[in-house]
């Protein structure tokens, strides 16, 4: 029974963990974590109503493995609900490659493609990734065509209610 037990601890610390941060950042901490680990940070109240947050810190300038990001962090009542990274499309496998890494394997992975109407338009290539963990999610989606990814990193019903205007 308790090697069972310790096979199991061994086991399950092994494994990536899921925790989502990103440069010192993560679900749940305080508007003064994001400044102590990103001075580049410019907090402010939101500039409109929502139930989704009341701050914002834009702009933190974040190398991850080697790839610039920008992040953005939302917060209620001092509480960060959700990240928002913005990184150049050229950069999609890297970014990948060290978020398995961090994350473990995602839940769902896809390229979906969307034909255009309009025949002198080429057709439309959305890359996504998505991570859960209880009521936070992580989704990382990139327009192939397009120069700028990002990764979206929330809590709860952020994303219904963030552009919800009260």
């Amino acid at each position: 029974m308790l090697r069972n037990l310790v096979a199991t601890l061994i086991l399950l610390a092994a494994l990536p963990v899921l925790a989502f941060d990103v440069g010192n950042v993560k679900l749940g901490g305080k508007e003064l974590d994001v400044k102590k680990a990103h001075p580049s940070a410019h907090c402010k109240p939101l500039e409109w109503k929502s139930d989704a947050a009341d701050r914002r810190c834009d702009d933190a300038r974040v190398s991850l493995a080697g790839v610039q990001v920008k992040l953005t962090a939302f917060l209620k009542a001092d509480s960060i609900q959700a990240i928002d990274l913005r990184f150049d499309t050229r950069d999609l496998e890297k970014v990948k490659e060290v978020l398995r890494a961090r994350w473990g394997a995602p839940l769902a992975e896809a390229t979906e493609t969307f034909a255009t109407k309009d025949k002198g338009q080429k057709d439309r290539s959305v890359f996504k990734m998505r991570w859960e963990k209880g009521a936070d999610r992580a989704i990382l989606s990139a327009r192939l065509e397009q120069r700028r990814g990002g990764v979206e990193i929330s809590r709860g019903r952020f994303p219904d209610e963030i552009y919800r205007v009260r």
